[in-house]
Protein backbone atom coordinates (compact mmCIF):
# COMPACT_ATOMS: atom_id res chain seq x y z
CA UNK A 1 0.00 0.00 0.00
CA UNK A 2 1.68 3.59 -1.13
CA UNK A 3 1.99 5.88 1.39
CA UNK A 4 -0.86 8.11 0.91
CA UNK A 5 -3.04 5.33 0.71
CA UNK A 6 -2.03 4.26 4.52
CA UNK A 7 -3.95 6.55 7.37
CA UNK A 8 -0.48 6.21 9.52
CA UNK A 9 1.63 7.98 7.21
CA UNK A 10 -0.83 10.88 7.31
CA UNK A 11 -1.17 10.27 11.05
CA UNK A 12 2.15 10.61 11.54
CA UNK A 13 2.47 13.44 9.53
CA UNK A 14 -0.31 14.77 11.35
CA UNK A 15 1.20 14.25 14.82
CA UNK A 16 4.46 16.15 13.57
CA UNK A 17 2.72 19.33 12.87
CA UNK A 18 0.92 19.56 16.18
CA UNK A 19 3.96 18.66 18.11
CA UNK A 20 5.20 21.75 15.77
CA UNK A 21 2.21 23.85 17.16
CA UNK A 22 2.82 22.76 20.58
CA UNK A 23 6.08 23.30 20.64
CA UNK A 24 5.78 26.63 18.90
CA UNK A 25 3.95 27.98 21.69
CA UNK A 26 5.98 26.96 24.48
CA UNK A 27 8.83 29.17 23.44
CA UNK A 28 9.87 32.31 25.47
CA UNK A 29 9.29 33.83 22.28
CA UNK A 30 6.07 32.20 20.79
CA UNK A 31 6.31 31.64 17.13
CA UNK A 32 2.75 32.66 16.70
CA UNK A 33 2.33 31.96 12.49
CA UNK A 34 4.02 28.78 12.99
CA UNK A 35 2.06 27.83 15.83
CA UNK A 36 -0.92 28.61 13.70
CA UNK A 37 0.15 26.77 10.24
CA UNK A 38 0.64 24.00 12.03
CA UNK A 39 -2.21 23.18 13.67
CA UNK A 40 -4.43 23.59 9.99
CA UNK A 41 -2.01 21.18 8.79
CA UNK A 42 -2.54 19.09 11.82
CA UNK A 43 -6.22 18.86 11.54
CA UNK A 44 -6.15 18.93 7.34
CA UNK A 45 -3.65 15.96 8.20
CA UNK A 46 -6.21 13.84 10.44
CA UNK A 47 -9.42 14.63 8.26
CA UNK A 48 -7.56 13.18 5.14
CA UNK A 49 -6.12 10.21 7.28
CA UNK A 50 -10.45 9.65 8.02
CA UNK A 51 -11.39 10.01 4.62
CA UNK A 52 -8.77 7.47 3.48
CA UNK A 53 -9.80 5.39 6.22
CA UNK A 54 -12.54 5.07 4.44
CA UNK A 55 -11.59 5.20 1.04
CA UNK A 56 -13.11 8.44 -0.25
CA UNK A 57 -11.61 10.13 -2.71
CA UNK A 58 -10.40 13.50 -1.75
CA UNK A 59 -8.80 17.19 -3.78
CA UNK A 60 -5.54 18.78 -3.01
CA UNK A 61 -6.71 21.56 -0.59
CA UNK A 62 -6.30 22.81 2.52
CA UNK A 63 -10.36 23.96 3.33
CA UNK A 64 -11.19 22.33 6.32
CA UNK A 65 -14.66 22.91 5.90
CA UNK A 66 -14.79 21.17 2.52
CA UNK A 67 -12.47 18.43 4.22
CA UNK A 68 -15.44 17.75 6.83
CA UNK A 69 -18.51 17.61 4.37
CA UNK A 70 -16.59 15.04 2.22
CA UNK A 71 -16.04 13.55 5.72
CA UNK A 72 -20.19 13.61 6.40
CA UNK A 73 -20.58 12.14 2.86
CA UNK A 74 -18.97 8.54 4.40
CA UNK A 75 -20.82 9.03 7.39
CA UNK A 76 -18.40 11.01 9.94
CA UNK A 77 -19.63 13.81 11.69
CA UNK A 78 -16.64 15.89 13.06
CA UNK A 79 -17.72 17.57 16.51
CA UNK A 80 -16.10 20.78 15.63
CA UNK A 81 -17.91 24.28 14.71
CA UNK A 82 -17.86 25.13 11.52
CA UNK A 83 -16.16 28.96 12.53
CA UNK A 84 -13.79 27.18 14.18
CA UNK A 85 -12.88 25.31 11.05
CA UNK A 86 -13.04 28.31 8.95
CA UNK A 87 -10.49 29.97 10.96
CA UNK A 88 -7.91 27.13 10.94
CA UNK A 89 -8.65 26.84 7.41
CA UNK A 90 -6.76 30.40 7.32
CA UNK A 91 -3.85 29.65 8.77
CA UNK A 92 -2.83 26.85 5.78
CA UNK A 93 -1.74 30.11 3.68
CA UNK A 94 -2.10 33.42 4.88
CA UNK A 95 0.01 33.39 8.07
CA UNK A 96 3.00 32.21 6.07
CA UNK A 97 3.32 35.54 3.91
CA UNK A 98 3.82 38.78 5.65
CA UNK A 99 0.98 41.20 6.55
CA UNK A 100 -1.40 40.63 9.88
CA UNK A 101 0.00 38.40 12.56
CA UNK A 102 -1.87 36.40 14.64
CA UNK A 103 -2.24 37.40 18.61
CA UNK A 104 -1.05 35.23 20.98
CA UNK A 105 -4.70 33.81 21.54
CA UNK A 106 -5.44 33.19 18.52
CA UNK A 107 -2.24 30.66 17.95
CA UNK A 108 -3.63 29.20 21.58
CA UNK A 109 -7.11 28.53 19.95
CA UNK A 110 -5.93 27.45 16.88
CA UNK A 111 -4.21 24.62 18.62
CA UNK A 112 -7.11 23.86 21.16
CA UNK A 113 -9.25 23.40 17.30
CA UNK A 114 -6.60 21.34 15.91
CA UNK A 115 -6.85 19.10 19.30
CA UNK A 116 -10.09 18.57 18.81
CA UNK A 117 -9.65 17.02 15.53
CA UNK A 118 -6.91 15.30 16.57
CA UNK A 119 -8.86 13.55 19.61
CA UNK A 120 -11.52 12.59 17.25
CA UNK A 121 -9.75 11.29 14.56
CA UNK A 122 -7.71 9.27 16.59
CA UNK A 123 -10.61 7.63 18.31
CA UNK A 124 -11.79 6.69 15.14
CA UNK A 125 -8.82 5.35 13.91
CA UNK A 126 -8.28 2.99 17.43
CA UNK A 127 -5.39 5.13 18.23
CA UNK A 128 -4.50 6.30 21.88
Amino acid sequence: MSAILDPKAWVARAEEDYRLAQSALRRKRPLLYGACFHAQQCAEKYLKALLVLRERDFPKTHDLTALVALCEEVGIIVPVHPDDLDRLSAYAVGVRYPGEEPLPEEARAAVQIAGKVRRFARRLLGLK
